[in-house]
């Protein structure tokens, strides 16, 4: 298998009680089979724990009840782990052990990266200076079983390729950058599929005003955001790049890739109009891209609200 990363993936380091916003806070953590099995095993203090935890949610889900102020019922006084402290980092469940990092897999070739939802991977991402690129490896896995159509998938890897180009062109101010990009979504859509755009009325702003509030700080930053021109800086190309990344070649999946297209426009807007630094994108992303039921909302909205629409989005990068 072909292993994808972005070239200063291996040089991102956890800084466990340090951080300035947990990510064992906020949000319920999954308790995977896999790990429930391991827990079974277990004696003493830390199953008692365990057991005294395990909770169910709205889908049947099994998970680990949020103590006071949404934190892990296992994260001590030093914001530090006591689970992982007690049987290790390898027992912990799979989401803590794979944060903040995102796999997508297509058969022979696995991609990962880092979350901005983990503010060290956001200042990273924040102050790459050169333009993002990926390192590929080989490795013995073996690839995984799917039922992608290797001839959308090819065609699409080509498309990003082009995405890459155009968002990466330093020839033009970032704004019309975006500008091609959209326009270019809009071609490659129509070779995939219809695309209908529908006219929810709802205000840009109120798109990010989520029903699942993780920090409140997000709601601070929507009430005191402004519209204003994208900045042509370098982070901004970088925002974009990430969103491509991620999501692009997920529309193998559902043929859907304007509204990727889409996420990687939106995301610059996001730090232009909330404010320009690390903190607001590690914020929008902890609140959308980890809260499966925002994340629903938001990709409904990216094709059924008004705001979000090819030519109201051009419209923004315009002013």
């Amino acid at each position: 298998m072909i292993l994808r990363t972005p070239s200063f993936y291996k040089d991102f380091k956890c800084i466990a009680g340090d951080c300035p916003d947990s990510c064992c806070q906020g949000w319920e953590v999954d308790a995977d089979a896999q790990s429930l099995e391991y827990y079974k095993m277990l004696t003493g203090d830390i199953r008692k724990k365990i057991d005294s935890v395990l909770d169910k949610d709205e889908f049947g889900n099994t998970i680990f009840r949020l103590a006071h102020k949404k934190r892990c019922p296992f994260l001590n006084h030093e914001n530090l782990c006591d689970m992982h402290i007690a049987i290790g980092a390898e027992h912990t469940p799979y989401t803590c052990r794979m944060f903040p990092r995102f796999i997508n897999d297509f058969g022979g070739t696995r991609e990962m990266g880092v979350s901005f939802s983990c503010p060290v991977a956001s200042d990273m991402m924040w102050e790459l200076t050169e333009p993002m690129h990926f390192v590929d490896e080989l490795n013995d896995l073996p690839p995984e079983l799917n039922e992608i159509d290797a001839q959308t998938y090819f065609y699409l890897t080509r498309a990003r390729k082009k995405a890459f180009d155009i968002v990466q062109d330093r020839s033009l101010p970032v704004n019309q950058r975006l500008i091609k990009l959209l326009d270019f979504g809009v071609e490659i859509q129509q070779d995939l599929e219809e695309y209908q755009e529908g006219d929810n009325p709802i205000a840009f702003f109120d798109v990010f005003r989520n029903p699942e509030l993780i920090n409140p700080q997000w709601l601070d930053k929507i009430d005191n955001g402004a519209a204003k021109p994208v900045s042509d800086k370098v982070v901004n190309e970088n925002i974009a790049s990430y969103f491509i990344f991620r999501y692009f070649l997920t529309a193998v999946n559902d043929y859907d890739v304007l509204s990727k297209i889409k996420m990687a426009v939106i995301g610059v807007l996001i730090v232009t109009y909330f404010g320009e630094d690390s903190w607001t994108i590690h914020l929008w992303s902890k609140e959308t891209e980890h809260s499966q039921y925002n994340m629903d909302r938001y990709k409904k909205l990216l094709k059924e609200a008004k705001c979000l629409s090819v030519n109201e989005l051009k419209n923004k990068l315009e002013d």
